[in-house]
This record gives C-alpha cells, structure tokens and sequence, in this order.
C-alpha cells in the first residue's frame, strides 16, 4: 500500500512522519493508537479498533504485532473478552517485580511512582525481576500501597544458579540469589546425576503460577559449594555476567595483528621520543595510561597518552557489541572478566614498556595555579619508557630508597617534575572544594589452596594520588572538548544531595552542635569546610560517615549536570577505555570531532543507564564474593572475641566493622539487651526503652563471633561485654574505616584511580 493511498485518519496521526520515515508500510502510531482507544471512553475490540484507525484486512497481521508489542510494555491490555483498555484506566500500574528473601516483594512502577507492596501470596506467582501489571487493592498496616498482580506481562528468569537440595528423594534447587525465594523443582532425570549440596545451573521450563512452583531442569553441573572459585562461579552466573566471548568476537581477536604495524602510523603524531611512563600497581596487567610532565616557562606541560581501544574495536563489530554488553571490566579476588579479550586489553593495547603503541592523547598546558590553560587531542604513536609500580616511585619520591640501574636514574627528573606538578593540582583541587572523603581499601592475600589467608589494608600514597590527579585532568578536557563542540556523548554525573537526604544531614548534625553551610543548595566545598572542621573530633568517624550517606551516586548520562563530590561543571572518563564502554565511546566521540564528522551510537541515554547498571551489576558480583570469602575466612575463628566499630545501623539489628581483619558482621536486635529497642533512622541509632542503653553509628563494641554461614553468607556476633558502648580507644590508622555499604552509597571513590582495583587487574 502506497502513502498516498492512505486515508485521511491514519493522516491524522500526530506522529504520521515519524512513521513513515521509519516503515515502508507505516502502521498507526503508538501514541495514535492510545488516543483512539481513550478517546472511546469504554474497551474496544480489535475489529472495532481496525475500523476507527483505518486498517485494511492486509495490514491486519502487522497492526496485530505492534498491539501486542505496546501489550509487552503494558501501553495496552486486553480484558477477559479480548477487548483493548489503557492500563491507567483499569487501576493498573505496570513495573517491575523486586523480591526479598522473607518472601515478600514490591512492583517498582514503570512511570516511578511509589513501590507497591506484595505479600507472600502474589509473589507465589512471580519471580524477581519479572514484570507485571498489578491493581492497587488498599493500604497495608505501614500505610504502604499495596497491590495485586493481575498479569505477569514479561519473564526475567530463564536459567537460575543454586544448591541442590534433595529430601524424601525429591529434588529441588535453592536459588543463590535470595530475591528469588521459590525453590525450584526439578523432576527426576536419569541422565542428570547430582548430589545434595552441589551447585548447579537449572533451567526453568515452567514459571510458577499461584497453584504451583517454578519447575526446571538441571543443565549444568558447577561442582561442590567450597571447591576453589566456586563463589565467583557463582556470582557470574547469579548475576547475568557476560564470562565467555562469542566465537564471532573470538574470531575477530585472532584477527588482529600481534604488534602495532608501522601502516597504522598514518595520521599519527610522533611522540616516541617523549619518556612517557605508566604507574600502576605490582599486579597490574593492562596498563592504559601513561604519563608525562614537564616544565615550561611560568607553567607546565602534562601529556596524558591513553590506548587506543577505539582503532581496533570498532562499531558494529562483534567485538564491540560485546563490550557493550558487559558495560565494564569486573575484577574479583584474583580473577578478572575483561571487557576485553586479553589479546588487546594485555597485549595489543596495553601500554606496555619499549614497544610502540597506538594512543590518544591529551597534551595539556597548566599554570602555576593548577588552572588547564589550554589543551589538544590527537592520536599518536609511542613508546613507554618503564613500566613502574606506585611503591617503586613512591619510594624514590620519598627518599626512602635510590634508583639503581642508569634507566631509572634517568627517570628521576620528569618523575620530580610529575610530582611537582601533582602538588600545585593538589592545592588546585582544595581551591576547587572537591570533597575528599577518608577512606581505607582492603586486599585479600590467599594460600595455597585459593582460600584467604589474611586481609590487609592498602594505603595510598602520593605515587597514586599523582596519577589521580592526572587523570582527573584529562577527564575534565575530554568533557570541555566534546562539550564545546556540541558533540553528544556520556558525562560522568554526579547530582548533590536529594532534599530529603540533606533535610536528614542537617537534623542528624544538629545533634552534635553542627551545621552544613549552603542552605537549601549545599556544594562540594562547604562539605570540604565541615569535613576539614571536624577532622580533629574524636568521633570524626561517625559524621564523615552521616556525610558520605548524604550523597547520591555517581552515573553515566548524555545530560551534562556536573559532578558534585569533584565538584566539576562538567566531567566524563576517558582514561580506561580497556576496561569501561564510556571511555569507549568518549574515544570515538573525540575522534568524530577531529574528523569534523558526528558520532551517533544510538540512544544516548539508554546506552547511558546500560552502563551505568553494568557498574552497579559489578559491584554487587564482587560484593558477593568478597562476602562469601571473608565469611569462610572467619569460619574458623568462632567464638574469638573482636574489638569493631558500628559501620550501619538497621531496624533488625547494627552492623560492626572489626578492626583487625576488615569484615563486617551483625549483632542481632534480639542480642542488644532484655529491652525493646527502637530504630532510629535520622539519628543512626538504636534505643533501648527501658534502660536507655543507645547503640549508634561508630559507637566501639567488643563482640564475640557465633556463626559464619556460608549458605546464607551471613557473619553473626554477640556482643562481649554488658557495657557494649563503653568508649573503647581507636585503632591508630592511616585513615579510618567505613562500613563497605556506605562507600558504595556514593561516588567521588567510584570516580579514583582504586589501588586495589588497579592491584587486582
């Protein structure tokens, strides 16, 4: 059917050009179609629908297929007689299933709405993360909306990881992931043979429904609960992590020359005579970055050469479609899943010492007051001088130790100047009031047979503070670049405090005399002021923490509105194309700027929150296995006693950080005192009604360990001593610690150059 047949009602779609621009045979509308069914104040049949639209009996099957797409995406739902009806008019709400491992669950509306309560009958019928469409049905006794599901519009849960558990000789899998809360059935299977407690990879071959329980069938076999890697094994698969490249991405590795040819050269900038040098840690593997600083009249020269991922991936390879897909790098204790194959994140495109690479580079004139002056892009070809570690330099910068060999003597004078250049961005960045939380990192150190043998502080010195700062610097010309030449692309943001965090902030401070300057719009600098005034308190601790929690986290948007904890006006990554798509994409937006084109990967703002749920999908699998490790380290340390400090207090119970060996543990609500005890979530604190005993956020507590359950991952202690909140004398360290869930709460960390990170590569 041509366009010019097209009567004047399918015209008269508002979004008619749209359609036809984007379909040979355009079909209504969505808009259009949910116009015409509201406007009819009733359901509407899909014949009565084909008469109001127009729709001729040959377009029938393609108008079928667009209803039921908007019927996915619960824009549309059909009644029991088959009729079409908005959602919103049947009281329906449409999102997305949260569980809880008690049983219950909440839909997260699509439209962002308050979260709909469901108890543990609806959620018989779904699993975690499944859509459905619910019907408000009242208000529970917490004055939560709360819901029933009506249909279940969409299934998230195809395969599952968990425990085999086998009793009165049926066989069921506990899922690894405690949102899922149904155990699925698996029927018996000659051919499959399993014992109790293994871990398995089950498919679900049918969903649950409210008179029966997920079925499934057991496809693959991981092994034993404690065997060596069995937490990461776990954690790649509970979480959806991309592990294996696709034979196509395999493929097109194998491909790839083995060395940068002198061909690729073209265009390039020379820099091979410039002593460039990477600074990573001992471990370190893909080296993306290198250095260089000189002098130059009142000011300085910082040259920042990053690999150049982006002229050996490119789009619509399938190299880079699974880069996207995994979004980033995930480093767990000694494992790494590359965003990459390691024939280019350790070889090819690792800057690696005295071979030539391909770079882009940021070459950046800076004056003596740490202020960027001026600044280029180009791609280049180098050669790094040394492969140096932070302790290394850091010991020569320091005086510790002197260089021995000649190369390394030679290396003295731009590593002096890198360092002087380091303290004037320094005092830059105190200027600028980026905030500058205390924190301290942790590095499992294993035996043998992969199980942890100790766990350690790492401390930050100078040499990664230098190298810090230098990428700072380059992310933040990156971002005036793009931003200049109006080239969309993915910021790094970072959004201050919602008003109702800072209403709690300031109520919580008051207890304490204190204030946060700024009024209602607060910026980094004055939580610079108060974190420097309350630096010599003894429980500085406690309101650094308060602080931290404050803030939002930080993610990827094409939405430019700054960065708050760095306190930039504009902000991206560049610096870590190996290992994040973002910096990816900023490559090739900086190139498409150079080759005065335009560069239009899709939607911006999908692929932004992709990335940014990639990051968040990362963190909780490390969490995970951080978790599960620590608590087999502590297995064998029941009934020890620990000096801590409360790292979080919740309605069930407060969480102690220990001091000695940096893992966290509950002390139970029921194990506080023969008292009821109130939650107080504004003060952080939990208080008794009858004696008055209070249990606060970095109160010190002597506790003795009772259970570390590696099935549920859970650390539990009791406390020690009656007087649990007796001042107890703080552990002498370089920085103190936070509980693990407030350094995840927000983002000027996420936005460092992590020792460990770089430690575990």
């Amino acid at each position: 059917m041509s366009i010019k047949k097209l009567s004047r009602i399918r015209k008269n779609d508002p979004h008619f050009e749209r359609e036809v621009a984007k379909y040979e045979q355009p079909m209504p509308s969505r808009e259009y179609v949910l116009q015409v069914v509201e406007e009819q104040g009733k359901p509407v049949s899909f014949d009565e629908l084909c008469t109001l639209l127009d729709i001729d009996q040959v377009e029938h099957e393609m108008f079928q297929r667009r209803l039921a797409a908007m019927e996915r995406e619960a824009q549309l739902m059909r009644n029991r007689k088959g009729s079409y009806i908005v959602p919103e008019h049947a009281s329906l709400i449409a999102g997305r299933i949260e569980g809880h491992a008690d049983g219950y669950g909440f839909l997260i509306p699509d439209d962002g709405g308050d979260d709909l309560f469901l108890d543990a009958k609806q959620m018989s019928r779904v699993l975690h993360r499944d859509r459905a469409l619910v019907r408000v049905t009242g208000l529970d006794r917490k004055g939560r909306r709360e819901g029933a599901i009506v249909e279940v519009l969409e299934r998230a849960n195809s395969r599952v990881v968990g425990r085999v558990l086998i009793e009165h000789g049926i066989t069921v899998v506990v899922p690894e992931n405690r949102r899922i809360n149904q155990d699925i059935l698996v029927p018996p299977d000659r051919k499959t043979k399993v014992k109790a407690g293994q871990v398995v990879m089950v498919e679900i071959i049918e969903q649950p429904n409210r008179h029966a329980q997920p079925i499934g069938r057991i496809v693959e076999v991981l092994g034993n609960y404690a065997d060596p890697g069995m937490e990461i094994e776990i954690a790649l698969r509970k979480h959806d992590l991309p592990f294996e490249f696709s034979p196509k991405a395999v493929e097109e590795t194998r491909s790839l020359p083995d060395k940068v040819r002198k061909t690729e050269w073209a265009g390039r900038k020379d820099i091979r005579d410039l002593p460039l040098v990477t600074i990573d840690g001992e471990t370190a593997r893909d080296f993306d970055d290198a250095v260089f600083a000189e002098k130059k009249g009142r000011g300085w020269r910082l040259v920042v050469a990053i690999a150049d991922v982006s002229h050996y991936v490119r789009p619509g390879m399938a190299l880079d479609r699974e880069a996207m897909e995994r979004g980033n790098s995930v480093y767990f204790p000694r494992r790494v899943i590359p965003m990459l194959p390691e024939k280019l994140s350790n070889g090819l495109c690792s800057l690696n010492p005295d071979v030539e690479r391909l770079a882009m580079v940021c070459d950046m004139d800076i004056n003596n007051s740490g202020e960027i002056k001026g600044y280029s892009f180009y791609p280049a070809v180098f050669r790094s001088r040394a492969r140096l570690t932070y302790n290394q330099v850091w010991s020569w910068l320091s005086a510790e130790v002197q260089p021995e060999s000649d190369m390394q003597r030679a290396l003295q004078p731009q590593l002096q100047a890198l360092y002087a250049l380091f303290h004037i961005l320094l005092k830059a960045r105190h200027k600028r009031g980026a905030i500058d939380f205390e924190t301290i990192e942790t590095m499992m150190l294993f035996n043998d047979q992969g199980k942890i043998d100790n766990i350690v502080p790492v401390h930050r010195n100078d040499a990664h503070r230098l190298i810090e700062e230098c990428m700072l610097a380059a992310n933040v010309c990156a971002s005036a670049f793009l931003e200049a030449h109006q080239q969309p692309c993915l910021y790094r943001v970072h959004e201050g405090p919602t008003p109702e965090k800072l209403e709690g902030l300031r109520d919580f401070l008051k207890e304490f005399g204190l204030g946060l300057p700024g009024g209602a719009d607060p910026t980094a600098k004055d939580y610079g002021v108060l974190l420097e005034k309350i630096k010599p308190r003894p429980d500085a601790q406690l309101l650094q923490t308060v602080m931290l929690r404050s803030l939002r986290q930080a993610m990827y948007s094409p939405d430019n509105v700054g960065h708050f904890g760095l306190s930039y006006e504009h902000y991206t990554h560049f610096t870590s194309p190996i290992r994040r798509y973002p910096d990816l994409l900023v490559h090739r937006s900086i190139k498409a700027v150079l080759d005065g084109t335009r560069y239009a990967p899709g939607k911006w703002d999908e692929i932004g929150l992709h990335c940014s749920l990639t990051e968040r999908r990362a963190d909780e699998a490390t969490r995970d296995v951080n978790n599960w490790l620590k608590c087999y380290y502590m297995r064998d340390r029941i009934g020890e006693e620990f000096a801590g400090t409360i790292a979080a207090v919740v309605p069930f119970g407060v969480f102690v950080a220990l001091d000695s060996v940096y893992v966290e543990g509950l002390v139970h609500v029921s194990e506080l005192g023969e008292d009821y005890f109130k939650y107080d979530n504004v003060k952080h604190l939990m208080f008794g009604e009858r004696s008055g005993q209070r249990y606060r956020l970095g109160d010190r507590l002597q506790v003795k360990l009772v259970r570390a359950d590696l099935e549920t991952g859970r650390i539990d202690f009791v406390l020690a001593t009656p007087a649990a909140t007796t001042p107890m004398p703080t552990p002498n360290r370089a920085a103190k610690p936070l509980a693990k869930s407030a350094l995840e709460s927000t983002s000027p960390a996420l936005d460092k150059k992590s020792a460990v990170t770089k430690k575990n590569r």
